[in-house]
């Protein structure tokens, strides 16, 4: 069963923004501080920029396969299921890891004010969000805008009264430290940034995904960056240094100075809200990673069904509830700091990605947004990042490792004897070497994938051109050694003799010229009985003689029906009128490259559809 499509522009930009803000801004600043002094703000600044250079090509994965498991779907289309497994799993135990943070967050909060334990609150709050996600996307989403809504609000209240507190000496020296730490710090605290991918995980379930999809995460990555800059343009002008370095609650403390007792409680509102948003969209978007490698075999089909009711995941939410239930009993500081590693590393998998893509030359990876400046932006991007990772430290690598072991112990004792396919690396290889070591079997899926994104409404022809026979001949040739083949080649299907299939395409072409223009031929009788309705395409890139002014066809529809089905006969050539019609229409049926393409460039077209029925 297919996921609901019901996320829109808004809920994409709450889902992107929420997962965002959170510790990264509420409790890194003072750590940030520490290592560049005032000129903070532009190492988060610079980060934006970079998460927005990354995220270009997280958005055109997204736009040309809005799939569940987001980064782990375009990776293994692109690399393989070996690297899409660990890529996965390493995504779904990051995202996993940051929802416990940022419910460990809550519990905090809870327990300052109400003392109420930390453990047992977690656990009540880990499972109403597993509760909230299970009921649907779309209740999840709803609850997202409110709360994105109004932690947005409290940070531009926060900001605004705190531009009149500005202290300009709090400034100088701006770079105690030096230009080369502010570059530096941007890494450290790229992970304020890394909720990014989280949109990618849930891009099936949203609606119009060539708009929403690049619309709602770029205006969130410039939304976010200006919010971080402008909050730690303010928090450094009104709180002293010594109080910023090292602070964990930065935000919280200049809040207290701009407005007392009152800016104290708001802020911490807002870091409650900031935390329960990372939450709620990271259980959101981590179950749909068991879900993603189960629909590839990877994981036992059991965890890719879709409730009836609910139409969501319900034991893939489950299983992610249970590890970050597990995952709050581990020391978190250190595992959200290996996330941000497995994050930065499915940055650069995801460049990669598209490099990989796009050099397949494969004809059904289209992308409604494209990534300006390639290759130059990806190779920067898998740099930057790679530079990134080694800065994070041993430590939180060892622990990646770790995680990646598991990742590759699963593939090989269980993913890799169940699953099978193509992907766009073999295309490339085969590019390259001129060997054949593909089918049509990842193109069948990228245009499945178009067909679904696109919401095209396939009608009876469109179903009758999925199993039609498709002939790309050699030639030139006459107009009745045509005839020949096509009678062989539908005779057993319509139950009659190929003399018999020849003599009426004969007398149809005696009757009436079948070759409708210079470049396409539609050869169609009917027949005698009942149910019968065959359709053949046909291809003679050297050209067939029909007439001495049609002397060169190339493009050939040949239909078969009974009398009962002469309306359905009448609007097959209305379909095919509409099909050939663009103006491209020669040059694409004259490159498509074998007869699988020919059948995907009908399937693909912008033809005009009928309601016809389905076959």
């Amino acid at each position: 069963m297919k996921l609901k499509k019901e996320l829109n522009f808004f809920d994409v930009f709450s889902i992107a923004t929420g997962a965002m803000i959170s510790s990264g801004i509420f409790i890194l600043p003072g750590l940030a501080f520490a290592r560049t002094g005032p000129s903070v703000f532009i190492s988060y600044f610079l980060a934006g920029i970079l998460a927005l250079i990354g995220i270009f090509s997280i958005i055109e994965l997204s736009t040309a396969m809005p799939k569940a498991g987001g980064d782990y779907y375009f990776i293994n289309r692109s690399l393989g299921p070996f690297i899409g497994t660990i890529s996965g799993f390493l995504s779904w135990f990051a995202l996993s890891l940051k929802s416990a943070f940022a419910i460990f967050g809550i519990s905090e909060i809870i327990y300052i004010t109400t003392g109420f334990p930390t453990l047992t609150s977690s656990i009540i709050v880990c499972v109403f969000f597993v509760l909230l996600n299970i009921i649907g996307v779309k209740e999840a989403a709803k609850f997202q805008v409110s709360l994105v809504s109004g932690l947005l609000i409290l940070m531009v209240l926060y900001i605004i009264f705190g531009f009149s507190k500005i202290d300009t000496s709090y400034y100088y020296p701006f770079t105690p430290k030096g230009i080369n730490p502010i570059f530096a710090t941007a890494g450290f605290i790229f992970i304020s940034f890394g909720g990014l991918l989280k949109v990618a995980s849930v891009s099936e379930e949203i609606k119009n995904p060539k708009k929403n999809i690049p619309l709602g995460m770029i205006f969130s990555v410039v939304t976010v960056t200006l919010i971080y800059t402008l909050i730690l343009i303010v928090t450094v002008g009104v709180l002293p240094a010594k109080d910023f370095s090292g602070s964990l609650t930065p935000i919280a403390d200049a809040a207290r100075i701009i407005t007392g007792t009152p800016g104290f409680i708001i802020i911490s509102i807002a870091a409650l809200l900031a935390f329960i948003t990372t939450a709620n969209a990271g259980i959101m978007s981590a179950s749909r990673y068991p879900l993603a490698l189960s629909r590839d075999n990877l994981l036992p089909n059991a965890i890719s069904k879709v409730n009836k009711r609910f139409k969501t995941p319900v034991l893939s939410i489950c299983i992610t509830g249970l590890f970050i239930l597990l995952a709050l009993q581990l020391p978190l500081e250190m595992l959200v700091k290996a996330a941000s590693v497995v994050i930065l590393t499915s940055y650069v998998l995801t460049n990669l990605a598209v490099i990989i893509l796009r050099e397949s030359k494969l004809k059904n990876y289209r992308p409604s947004f494209k990534t300006p400046f390639y290759p130059w932006l990806q190779i920067f991007g898998i740099i930057i990042f790679s530079f990134f990772i080694i800065d994070l430290g041993l430590e939180a690598i060892e622990i990646t490792t770790a995680f990646l072991l598991i990742s590759i112990s699963i593939y090989l004792f269980y993913g890799r004897k169940k699953s099978a396919g193509e992907y766009a690396l073999l295309h490339l290889l085969k590019r390259i070497t001129d060997k054949k070591l593909t089918d049509h079997i990842l193109e069948s899926e990228f245009r499945d994938i178009i067909i679904e994104r696109d919401n095209i409404k396939h009608d009876k022809f469109d179903n009758l051109v999925k199993t039609a026979t498709i002939l790309d001949l050699e030639g030139p040739m006459e107009r009745e050694h045509l005839f020949k083949i096509i009678s062989k080649n539908i005779s057993a299907a319509i139950e009659m003799k190929e003399e018999e299939v020849f003599t009426l395409l004969q007398k149809r072409q005696a009757d009436c010229n079948t070759a409708i223009s210079p470049f396409i031929a539609i050869p169609h009788i009917i027949i005698e009985g009942s149910g019968h309705f065959f359709l053949m395409l046909i291809r003679c890139k050297e050209g067939i003689k029909f007439t001495p002014e049609e002397d060169s066809v190339k493009a050939i529809f040949v239909f078969v029906g009974t009398k009962e089905d002469r309306a359905f006969h009448l609007k097959t050539l209305a379909a095919i009128s509409t099909l050939v019609q663009p103006d491209d229409f020669e040059e694409k049926w004259l490159n498509a490259e074998n007869t699988h393409y020919l059948r995907d460039m009908v399937l693909l077209s912008e033809r005009m559809r009928f309601s016809i029925g389905k076959k």
